[in-house]
């Protein structure tokens, strides 16, 4: 099992930084984890039964508690503090935060949703293809 050696709260930057034990170091924009959230009420209870996070830009980080030897609870400023981020869910996200966030942004131009909080009308669907490349 990864464990975590160090994790920071960059309140200013809305970043939170962890260091792994294997070496590895990420830095996750709070918008990112809690668009990633590991919830149920993010994730569904299967394939299929996501929610597409919109309006997150803005999201702040209230606290970190850990949680056992496995986990970090997240409380957001937005109300959500479901999800339990468990150091191998962490890790995962930091080795593929790149495609993960693309794929992201390609679904919400496609569900013509946005990041801004507030403007989140649905609009017209978009021509296939996406412009995050």
């Amino acid at each position: 099992m990864i464990n975590p050696t160090e994790i920071t709260l960059h309140q200013q930057t809305k970043q939170l930084e962890i260091a792994f034990d294997d070496g590895a170091r990420y830095r996750f924009p709070y918008e990112f984890l809690r668009v990633f959230s590991p919830s149920a009420e993010v994730r569904g209870h299967g394939s299929g039964q996501e929610t597409l996070q919109v309006g997150k830009r803005d999201v702040s980080i209230l606290s970190a508690i850990p949680v056992g030897s496995y986990a970090i609870k997240l409380a957001f400023d937005d109300g959500h503090d479901s999800g339990l981020y468990s150091w191998d869910y962490l890790h995962e996200l930091g080795k593929y935060q790149d495609a993960m966030w693309h794929d992201y942004l390609c679904k919400l131009e496609a569900a013509g949703g946005s990041r801004e909080p507030g403007k989140n009308e649905v609009k017209p669907p978009k021509p296939k293809g996406c412009g995050h490349y």
